[in-house]
């Protein structure tokens, strides 16, 4: 019986993706070189996988100004992101759970800060009965712990749950903790390999969170 539903956050509920990678190709391409998304989508879902400014400077063979290039790429991610709404149906997952009784916590790979921020934004937050972010682990995604974490939190099994993701990184995180795992991918993640995950959809907006968990 499926009692709680566990989101990631970036690309899933905000396609702050999307935005992450086209705010990296605009600074590349300032500097006359390319963020090819095939090594992009490596990074998706975790941290320090790839640190692109370092790989900015290989690529062109000479010394960029990191710090600098790191405050300007996260002032166009914000630009870009302002104004923005949950992707169609995280919305409406989120009541129909209330309304049937589930338990919703939030695992990401991203700072508290960030996830919090933006939840208030889109007016999400209260939603959400537990948040477990890269604060609050070791090693995040794919490493099980933040699934593991959020599971433990709302005091219920791993196999009790059903975890949302749009990385394959978040997907690997979920099905090793042993959750359920439904992808729904976005724009710079649409095509990837996800492994053993339990179902696919295009938008959350697709099926009512019922019908889906009548399916596990």
């Amino acid at each position: 019986m499926i009692k709680a539903l566990v989101f990631d956050f970036d690309g899933l509920i905000l396609d702050s993706e999307t935005s992450v990678y086209n705010a990296i190709q605009e600074i590349f391409t300032e500097h006359s070189c390319s963020m090819p998304l095939e090594l992009w989508q490596e990074c998706i879902g975790t941290k320090d996988h790839l640190d692109p400014f370092e790989y900015l400077e290989e690529q062109i063979n000479k010394k960029v100004d990191i710090k600098g290039l790191r405050a300007q790429h996260h002032e166009r991610v914000l630009a870009m992101l302002e104004g923005e709404k949950a992707l169609p149906g995280v919305e409406d997952y989120l009541e129909a759970a209330k309304e049937l009784g589930l338990k919703i916590a939030l695992a990401t790979s991203s700072s508290r800060e960030w996830v919090t921020g933006h939840l208030e934004k889109l007016n999400l937050l209260s939603y959400f009965d537990c948040l477990k972010t890269a604060d609050d682990v070791e090693r995040v995604k794919p490493d099980p712990a933040l699934y593991l974490e959020a599971v433990k939190c709302l005091g219920v099994k791993p196999e009790e749950a059903i975890a949302f993701e749009d990385s394959a990184n978040g997907a690997k995180a979920a099905k090793a903790a042993g959750l359920y795992c439904v992808v729904i991918p976005n724009e710079v993640t649409r095509g990837l390999a996800f492994g053993e995950v339990d179902h696919q959809l295009e938008s959350l907006a697709e099926v009512q969170l019922i019908e889906l968990m009548s399916r596990f």
